[in-house]
């Protein structure tokens, strides 16, 4: 068996367990709440068995929000490893280089237009959202390209910080300017809280990743090449400006619309891809679904541990993810300067 058929099916094995793990999380996250559930209840409730205080529980409060958890954590997994392909750099994070900055800001821009976020115009939040990534993903890319040198990794890090720092004032501003209820929305939301919790978040978020996804997998193969060097990528025949463009509106799309249903959170799209890396290597085809996987299995068990730990108190699932991810950020800082 060559090292590619052995990555293979590590790759397999690894993804089993996740899955499995990811399953345990969710069964345990439909349990948890003011009231509880037991597993085989919920099973049944599924088969179409259960109460109708369970049924109504579980489908029209908990599986929505479930749900969007999956969903946000595969985008913000993926994204964040794209982002560390196209960059050559390991820092490289959408809420780190303040790309969910620009996110929070498309926010607030329609939050002042349509102060409902539960009907048919919540449809359009991943649009606002992704057109405040994209403009601040383009000012970063900006900014840290020189001619000579590309894309340069301290820069984009420096870069994304002065601006997320502007658009975090655009935002603050912005947020201002809203009535009471639509500012603790706000505020709830800059905290990393995931407020989705409806059929028609869902129905907003899932084209984005179902179509997004694959896409980013289909590339697996031009990020392996950015590893190598601009200059041996062009070589072996990759167009690396046009394809890292391509990369970088993937990234934005799929960090921008998972953050617009479950706010601000960080440190997923960092944390995501190194542990999947530690666990199949760096091939992005086998690198990829994994940190997917991951991202599902941090955003879900945040979310879960948030809502019941501190029960009755709820805290943002964005807390329990910088808790564990700045700590882990800082490891990977002092590590790169060895």
């Amino acid at each position: 068996m060559n090292i590619f058929q052995k990555r293979k099916k590590r790759t397999r094995q690894v993804m089993l367990v996740l899955t499995l793990l990811t399953c345990a999380t969710v069964l345990y996250g439909l349990n948890t709440g003011s009231l509880k559930i037991a597993p085989i209840n919920v099973l049944l409730t599924f088969l179409g068995q259960g109460t109708e205080i369970e049924e109504m529980v579980l489908f029209e409060y908990r599986l929505p929000r479930i749900i969007i958890t999956i969903l946000a954590g595969a985008g913000l997994g993926v994204a964040g490893a794209i982002f560390q392909g196209i960059t050559r750099n390991p820092l490289a994070d959408p809420g780190i280089l303040g790309i969910h900055a620009g996110a929070g800001a498309g926010l607030m821009i329609y939050m002042t237009y349509f102060t409902t976020i539960n009907t048919i115009p919540a449809l359009a939040i991943p649009l606002f959202t992704f057109a405040g990534g994209i403009i601040a993903a383009s000012l970063i890319m900006f900014f840290s390209y020189e001619r000579q040198k590309g894309v340069l990794p301290t820069r984009l890090l420096l870069v994304g910080i002065a601006i997320a720092a502007g658009f975090n004032a655009l935002t603050l501003y912005l947020s201002l300017q809203l009535d009471e209820k639509t500012y603790s929305f706000a505020a709830s939301w800059l905290l990393g809280n995931v407020w989705g919790r409806d059929w028609i978040h869902v129905y907003a978020l899932l084209p984005w990743i179902c179509i997004l996804l694959p896409l980013a997998f289909m590339k697996s193969k031009t990020l392996n090449s950015f590893s190598l060097g601009d200059s041996i990528s062009t070589s072996i025949g990759t167009k690396v400006q046009s394809e890292r463009i391509k990369l970088l509106f993937l990234a934005v799309a799929l960090s921008c619309a998972s953050v617009a249903m479950t706010g601000g959170i960080g440190f997923i799209g960092l944390v995501a891809p190194h542990i999947a890396r530690r666990l199949v290597g760096p091939a992005h085809e086998h690198l990829l679904p994994i940190s997917a996987f991951v991202g599902i299995v941090i955003l879900v068990l945040s979310d879960t541990l948030a809502r019941s730990v501190f029960e009755p108190s709820v805290i943002p699932a964005g807390v329990i993810v910088s808790a564990v991810g700045a700590p882990y950020f800082l490891y990977i800082l002092f590590k790169s300067k060895k």
